[in-house]
């Protein structure tokens, strides 16, 4: 058993088998300390409950799309973990990612969440890296994913597509906060709730993962896209009383 324990890996997902296939088959590529997969299908009508079966992952079958939050909290309830990691189905991991995240995780008492960089997302966890294909990827992935603490960087928020923090934050803070569905900002909400209770959020700049960047909320939300952003964004500073767009 690794010195970090079991990690559990929820993976909320509607209609996204596509997507869901490679992101599994890269956590089982790449990972190399102890893990779980529990896979939250959405109501989904594309086979993920039979493909969840045949690759005897963990799985809870949801009658019909109750959003992220909701999703993320139902894995959230049965993981078994002793830090649990959220990851978005358009995700693909990466040579050491988790170990990587794991080491950044537990250098220090008050480091309560940790994410890596990627090719696409909003804020400071995106960097300048391009490859063509998905052996390009792995490859560059492989040279770039060397753990050093000079790499990681402290931050007032990490983005939800890969996000991982210790059970004993789980523990205090409790479930995400489900008025942010169908999804966006309940991360942010998240992350300050975290920074309230004096944990430090790290990005690990050793860490590089692909993200594919919103797939199943573009698909699925075409139209409401912007709008579902501002709305949520206002129910954050509803909460708290302040613009989330200060941390970005």
């Amino acid at each position: 058993m690794s010195k970090f324990g079991l990690t559990s890996i929820i993976i909320p997902t509607y209609n996204g088998l596509h997507l869901l296939i490679p992101c599994v088959e890269a956590i089982r590529r790449f990972t190399e300390v102890p893990y779980e997969i529990i896979i939250v299908d959405n109501g989904s009508s594309d086979g993920t409950t039979e493909y969840g079966l045949r690759e005897e992952l963990i799985l809870v079958a949801m009658p019909d799309n109750t959003g992220f939050p909701a999703a993320c909290n139902r894995g959230l309830s049965i993981a078994s973990g002793d830090q649990l990691l959220l990851l978005n189905n358009d995700v693909i991991v990466s040579p050491r990612w988790l170990s990587n995240m794991l080491t950044t995780l537990y250098s220090s008492q008050d480091i309560g969440m940790v994410g890596p960089v990627t090719n696409y997302c909003s804020g400071r966890q995106q960097v300048d890296i391009q490859w063509e294909g998905l052996t390009e990827y792995y490859a560059l992935a492989e040279k770039y994913n060397q753990s050093t603490p000079e790499r990681w960087q402290e931050v007032p928020r990490l983005v939800g597509m890969c996000l991982m923090f210790k059970r004993k934050l789980f523990t205090e803070l409790g479930q995400l906060d489900e008025r942010f569905s169908p999804g966006h900002y309940e991360d942010d909400d998240y992350c300050y709730r975290a920074r309230r209770r004096g944990y430090r959020l790290m990005i690990c700049g050793d860490t590089l993962v692909y993200h594919a960047g919103s797939a199943s909320f573009r698909q699925h939300h075409p139209d409401g896209w912007n709008s579902l952003i501002e709305r949520n964004r206002g129910l954050f500073i509803e909460k708290w009383g302040i613009d989330p767009w200060q941390f970005i």
